[in-house]
C-alpha cells in the first residue's frame, strides 16, 4: 500500500517542490489552508501530514492543535515547517502535538528522511501488533485519546467474541462514529481493516485459551465465533505463522 501524505502550504512554488520530491513516493493531498485540509482528511485515508505554520486562516499551530485533539485524525503524525528561527516557536510546535518541526529553508534529504523515520516507525508498531499472539491493541496508541479509542474497541469486541457476525456497523454504532470515518481511522491507526482487527482480537483471545490448555481447538474455535475449526486454523497460521498445534509446542512448559 502506498502511503498518503497531506501537504498544507499556502505557497504554490512550496507545493510545487514538495509534490516534486514527494511524489514519486507516496500519494499526495495537497491542501493551501487548514479549511481544505479539514475536507481531505473527512474523506481520505491519510498517513501523515505536512504543514506550514505560517498561514491566513487557520495556521499550523492551531490545525496540530485541533488534529491531534480530534479522535478521528489524532494518530497522524504531524511534521511543521516554518521560517521561524526561534526556541519559542520550535516549543509552541512541540506544545500542540507535532511530531517533528523543520525549519525553513530545508533540505529535501531531510525532510524525506524524518517522513521515512516516522512512517517506518509506525509500521515496525503496526506489524508487531498483528504478528505478535499476546501483543496488546493499545501498543498502537500514539495518545491518551487513541489508547482510550482502542481500549473501548478492543473491549467491545472481547464482550462479543463469541457472536460470529460481529462487523463494522456493530462497531460504528458502538464508537458513535460514522462507518466511514471508524473504517479510515481503524486503517490507518492499525493498516488493518475493521474485519481483519476482528479476526485478529478473535485469534489473540484463542492464543490465551492454547495457553491455559483446558480446552480442545474445537472448543476454542467455537469460544472466539469461529464456525469450524479448519478455518480457525487458517487464519491462525496466516497471522502468527505458526498452526494452533505448532503455537501450544512452543509454549514453555513449568
Amino acid at each position: 500500500m502506498t502511503e498518503s501524505i497531506l501537504i498544507i502550504d499556502d505557497n504554490e512554488d512550496i507545493l510545487d517542490f514538495l509534490s516534486v520530491v514527494l511524489g514519486g513516493s507516496y500519494k499526495l493531498h495537497l491542501a493551501a489552508n487548514g479549511e481544505i485540509a479539514q475536507s481531505i482528511l473527512d474523506k481520505e485515508i491519510v498517513h501523515l501530514i505536512i504543514s506550514d505554520i505560517m498561514m491566513p486562516g487557520i495556521d499550523g499551530f492551531e490545525l496540530c492543535r485541533l488534529i491531534k485533539s480530534n479522535v478521528e485524525y489524532c494518530h497522524i503524525p504531524i511534521i511543521l515547517l516554518t521560517s521561524k528561527n526561534t526556541y519559542k516557536a520550535h516549543i509552541e510546535g512541540l506544545e500542540v502535538g507535532a511530531d517533528a518541526y523543520i525549519q525553513k529553508p530545508f533540505s529535501s534529504e531531510l525532510l524525506q528522511v524524518q517522513i521515512a523515520n516516522l512512517l517506518k516507525n509506525r509500521r515496525k508498531i503496526k506489524e508487531h501488533f498483528a504478528s505478535s499472539p499476546f501483543e496488546d491493541v493499545r501498543v498502537m496508541a500514539h495518545s491518551k485519546t487513541d489508547e482510550a479509542f482502542l481500549k473501548k474497541l478492543d473491549e467491545y469486541i472481547k464482550a462479543n467474541i463469541k457472536d460470529p457476525n460481529i462487523d463494522i456497523d456493530m462497531l460504528a454504532e458502538h464508537m458513535f462514529m460514522s462507518r466511514t470515518t471508524l473504517y479510515r481511522k481503524i486503517k490507518s491507526l492499525s493498516s488493518l481493516s475493521p474485519k481483519e482487527l476482528i479476526d485478529i482480537t478473535r485469534l489473540k483471545k484463542a492464543a490465551n485459551l492454547i495457553a491455559r490448555n483446558e480446552f480442545s481447538f474445537y472448543e476454542i474455535s467455537k469460544m472466539i465465533g469461529y464456525s469450524s475449526q479448519s478455518l480457525f486454523s487458517r487464519n491462525f497460521q496466516k497471522y502468527f505463522k505458526m498452526t494452533p498445534n505448532e503455537y501450544f509446542d512452543s509454549l514453555p512448559r513449568e
